[in-house]
């Protein structure tokens, strides 16, 4: 190739232009700080991955339960001054954050629905939570319970257990679990059974899954993401969520025992 003062004029900006282009898009990369909890989890671990490669940014995640005073507790952090971008948490938990100043009002979406199942250690007997009185026959009959200190948890120890009649007979047997799955306190012969959300129980292989409540009793609920009042990084926050709404990551999401809410 001829070396002309046209020809190495076109190749420098042509270098030029590739050097701009690889600044822009660092420039344009962001860090932005996420908190999740609960039955999203799996869903969350599989996807960050794929948007921070899509995308260039670099997520910061941190997780723990909706509700409670456990100190890992996404309340107890939020308490302490720790910082976020993005929130995803149960509906009812990310409401409470919203009242106390912590979200931005109007910018709750929600993301997927989970239901409450149960779950035994593998090899052991598989008992019946098929209907309500199979339900409530087989708590009365299990010699420990373990359940979620999370909005799962705090639905059978406040509504579920009192509606059934049973909360009285509980209180030796059932356990709320802090700062730890219940499926591994099930897995480890700790309890009997445990009580937690779909997604949360059907990764151990230590445990038989044996179902989710009967319809009448049970509880769908959402987790919805909310944009911490104070971020600097709203934008990036936004299309993480768009991504978890994308339709081409719905079949990675119900993969994991949630149902995504804009895939329907």
């Amino acid at each position: 190739m001829t070396f002309t003062p046209n020809n190495i004029t076109r190749r420098l900006l042509l270098v030029g232009l590739g050097v701009f282009l690889a600044a822009s898009q660092v420039a344009q990369a962001a860090e932005i700080r996420v908190i999740t909890s609960g039955a999203f989890t799996e869903a969350y671990k599989k996807l960050v991955p794929e948007f921070e490669k899509q995308t260039g940014h670099k997520v910061i995640s941190s997780f723990g339960a909706s509700v409670g005073n456990a100190p890992d507790s996404i309340p107890t952090r939020f308490s302490r001054g720790e910082k976020f971008d993005l929130i995803i948490l149960s509906d009812g938990g990310l409401e409470a954050m919203i009242k106390k100043g912590n979200v931005i009002p109007g910018s709750r979406v929600d993301l997927v629905r989970s239901q409450i199942g149960a779950a035994v250690r593998k090899g052991t007997p598989k008992p019946d939570i098929s209907t309500v009185e199979a339900l409530k026959q087989t708590l009365l009959n299990a010699k420990s319970i373990a359940y979620s200190a999370s909005a799962s948890g705090t639905y059978l120890s406040t509504e579920l257990f009192p509606k059934l009649g049973v909360a009285d007979q509980l209180k030796d047997t059932a356990k709320k679990i802090m700062s730890e799955r219940v499926g591994a306190v099930v897995a480890r012969g700790d309890a009997e059974l445990g009580f937690q959300q779909v997604s949360e129980l059907i990764y151990f292989k230590e445990l038989d899954f044996i179902g989710t409540l009967p319809e009448s009793v049970q509880q769908t609920i959402f987790f919805s993401a909310g944009l911490v009042e104070g971020s600097t990084e709203q934008d990036t926050a936004k299309q993480l969520i768009k991504f978890f709404q994308s339709p081409e990551v719905a079949e990675t999401i119900r993969q994991t025992g949630v149902d995504p809410v804009a895939a329907r």
